[in-house]
């Protein structure tokens, strides 16, 4: 079995070979993590000279390098190379069917499997070169970019670029570089958001060195780790030493916990967050030999849970798999960051934003979407008990505003991964897996964008980017109505996105929505006020009437024969069209995205 470990060594040291070629790049990605590796790809197809420098030997951060393969959230919002990568998945495993062998998510696999996709997605564009086992050891601003200084197995060398995109776990990039950034939990006074402590703190979330297990069919009980003590996981889940548990409502059994994350293949993802191997520290200001201290205690907090696995629950043939990792420990490649730097961005996007989208105007300069609820882990923070529970608080779900990659103050740099402008509550849900990859996506269409056209990123027209996420299959809002392979997916989206026809948020069961309403009939009273908003020299008509496929034919112009060419059926005068055939004729006739809107969600002359 460790032979497809050495396998997959030699084909990335294969890639590093001939990685790292040439000086001069239009886009540096720094980080190859989730974020980086989709900023790396999108910015190449658009053709942008590109490099990611990554300091493991995958891509895929999270996903991959912290084992976090069992993804949350937007399992109904398919787009983009979040589909992409659901596609490779079900193509290797055979079937959406066969991902689902764990109870957290509907989408598991091996972290292994992972990285060979992702360096597969990545080998296929030619204007893409990795640098793996490669760190950025300086940065310097030059008159027309960046010059930056690398160290890998090639040794040292230097190289430059037009824009830099950090894609890193803990935003080091930008703080380097001087970008302005929070750290835990901000005021409710300052964000206004009700859930938010009263008083602001430097806390972040737990992080956890990830484990995954496999059965060896026979005792591989590991030696007692220092320090061992099994209080701290006494109430991991149902058992006779748990007596006093810290979250009485979420006391599972053993099965529950053991199959919570059962990967494709039967290993068994370990990243328990009741009781389990989540870890307070905070790495991110540490230096590079205070975090590699920090990581240390974290895996023997991770060993400690183990043992008691082993010891206390009795599964003494489960153990670290020595097939997963390319690590001589067989833990994953970094630890699992819940939580980043978080810049001071164009724009900060709030719970405000969330809960009442059309109350705010940035929901026009959306480029991606995320559907998970506010989900913080803080229990193994001395104190937890004080700090606001926000285990799966509900929101609608959510686009996701352009400006927050955009750091003020600093040029040519765009900022991904978790340390994008938002408030600390709103990071317990883009810090998911889903929502990051869009980020990253985002990331690379704006630096090619910015490249290609001469300008700082700030400066690239919204509805370009929103363009080429919708060319892409991406999601803007949320709307659960289509399929994002729906011929008038676009249509609904960018009417949507420009709040001519207004789409509505809810909660149901578990679940985050937001609806389009595709099928339902409008009122003329709501549809001339969207047009109005859009454009002042539309008169709105207060008549509470639904608008009927005359009425909107009549102001697209629209024949029989072209409603038809359109897609559109049932051409009757009569009766009541639909909020889908208006957004489609008001797509094809007024042309929305021809307005664009700036940073803040304003409509530009």
């Amino acid at each position: 079995m460790k032979r497809i470990v050495s396998f997959i060594g030699a084909i990335f040291a294969a890639l590093l070979l001939c990685a790292c070629g040439g000086e001069q790049y239009d886009v540096v990605v720094i980080g190859g993590g989730v974020s980086g590796t989709t900023a790396g790809v999108r910015s190449a197809r658009l053709g942008a000279k590109t490099l990611v420098v990554e300091q493991g030997p995958w891509l895929g951060g999270m996903l991959t390098s912290a084992g976090v393969s069992a993804t949350d959230g937007n399992y109904r919002l398919r787009g983009g190379m979040w589909g992409e990568l659901r596609d490779s998945l079900e193509a290797h495993y055979g079937g959406a069917e066969a991902l689902q062998t764990g109870w957290v998510s509907n989408i598991l696999f091996e972290p292994s499997v992972g990285a060979r996709i992702f360096r597969n997605i990545a080998a296929k564009e030619e204007h893409l070169t990795l640098c793996l086992n490669t760190s950025a050891t300086s940065i310097e601003r030059t008159s027309r970019g960046w010059k930056i200084g690398l160290q890998g197995e090639q040794g040292q060398r230097s190289i430059k670029c037009k824009v830099i995109i950090d894609g890193t776990e803990l935003g080091d990039i930008a703080a380097l570089l001087g970008v302005r950034y929070d750290k835990g939990m901000e005021s409710r006074h300052d964000t206004g958001e009700d859930i938010a402590p009263e008083e602001a703190n430097d806390i972040i979330q737990d992080l956890t060195m990830v484990m995954v297990l496999k059965d060896y069919g026979h005792d591989v009980t590991i030696p007692e780790p220092e320090g061992y003590d099994p209080t701290l996981f006494a109430c991991a889940c149902d058992n006779p030493l748990c007596h006093t548990p810290k979250e009485a409502d979420r006391l599972w059994s053993q099965q529950m916990m053991m199959t919570y994350g059962r990967l494709p293949g039967g290993k068994i993802m370990i990243n328990w967050p009741i009781e389990g191997n989540d870890y307070y520290v905070d790495m991110v200001e540490m230096t590079a030999e205070e975090r590699e201290e920090a990581i240390r205690k974290a895996k023997l907090h991770s060993l400690c849970f183990l043992y008691f696995i082993q010891h206390e629950l009795g599964l003494k043939t489960l153990s670290l798999a020595d097939d997963e990792f390319p690590t001589d420990d067989h833990f994953p490649l970094i630890p699992y960051h819940r939580e980043s730097r978080r810049i001071e961005g164009e724009v900060r996007f709030t719970l405000g934003h969330i809960v009442a989208p059309y109350d705010h105007t940035l929901y026009r300069t959306t480029i991606g979407v995320g559907d998970y609820p506010v989900d913080q882990h803080h229990t193994r923070y001395t104190g937890w008990e004080a700090l606001p529970n926000l285990y799966f608080h509900s929101i609608p779900s959510y686009g996701l505003p352009m400006g927050t990659l955009l750091p003020k103050g600093v040029d040519g740099l765009i900022v991904a991964e978790k340390s994008i402008s938002v408030s600390n509550i709103v990071n317990g849900s883009t810090r998911l897996q889903p929502v990051v990859m869009q980020i990253g996506e985002a990331a690379g269409i704006i630096a090619a964008l910015a490249t290609r056209e001469g300008v700082e990123p700030r400066e690239v027209a919204v509805r370009d980017v929103q363009r080429e996420v919708l060319a892409a299959g991406g999601y803007l809002l949320p709307f659960l109505d289509l399929p994002a392979t729906h011929p008038h997916f676009g249509a609904m989206q960018r009417v949507g996105a420009t709040g001519i026809i207004e789409g509505v948020g809810m909660t149901v069961g578990w679940e985050n929505q937001t609806w389009f309403r595709a099928e339902e009939s409008i009122s003329m009273d709501e549809l001339s006020r969207g047009l109005n908003r859009y454009d002042g020299r539309i008169p709105h008509i207060a008549e509470e009437r639904s608008v009927t496929v005359g009425d909107i034919a009549r102001y697209g112009s629209v024949s029989a024969s072209q409603w038809a060419a359109w897609g559109l059926e049932d051409y009757d005068p009569e009766r009541a069209a639909t909020r889908l055939e208006c957004a489609v004729v008001i797509d094809h006739t007024l042309k929305p995205f021809d307005r664009d809107v700036d940073l803040n969600g304003e409509f530009l002359r």
